[in-house]
């Protein structure tokens, strides 16, 4: 009996957004995902969009759920950072819409790089994928992935 494919996200892509603000998501990504699975887009303090596929959804909702509705900073920091998110599915073409305020968080006019982070995918603004390009330039990468144990 095989077991099921665990979807991950690897690699780099440059894209346009469409006039419509869609962005096509890579076809690799999606090939793990049906029609109906539920994606989470949100602002990242970094200034980047972190995607959450379902499954990464599922822990966070688990998360939530626990949390006592008593829990005033729980609820606050829930609110606040679900008040920002949105919720998508890919549509026919493997596009989905990036909110305006999600855009204006990442720096995002036109273009953006799609960055696989294995687990999830990140959406960045070309100058803000530099950056991060820069700050793990050379001997920083090997240095960064020794300290987090890869």
């Amino acid at each position: 009996m095989s077991q099921p494919v665990k979807a991950f996200y690897t690699g780099l892509f440059r894209h346009t957004l469409d006039d419509k603000n869609r962005l096509t998501i890579p076809s690799a990504w999606r090939a793990a995902h049906g029609a109906s699975d539920t994606f989470l887009a949100t602002p990242h303090p970094d200034g980047y969009v972190a995607v959450l596929p379902p499954v990464e959804v599922e822990k966070l909702y688990e998360k939530a759920a626990q949390k006592a509705l008593t829990d005033r900073d729980a609820q606050d920091a829930f609110a606040r950072f679900f008040a920002a998110s949105h919720a998508f599915t890919f549509d026919k073409q493997g596009r989905i819409s990036l909110t305006d305020e999600l855009r204006a968080h990442a720096g995002i006019d036109k273009d953006a790089v799609l960055v696989g982070t294995l687990s999830k995918f990140n959406i960045y603004s070309p100058a803000r994928w530099t950056k991060v390009e820069e700050r793990t330039a050379g001997d920083n990468l090997g240095d960064i992935m020794r300290r987090i144990g890869i």
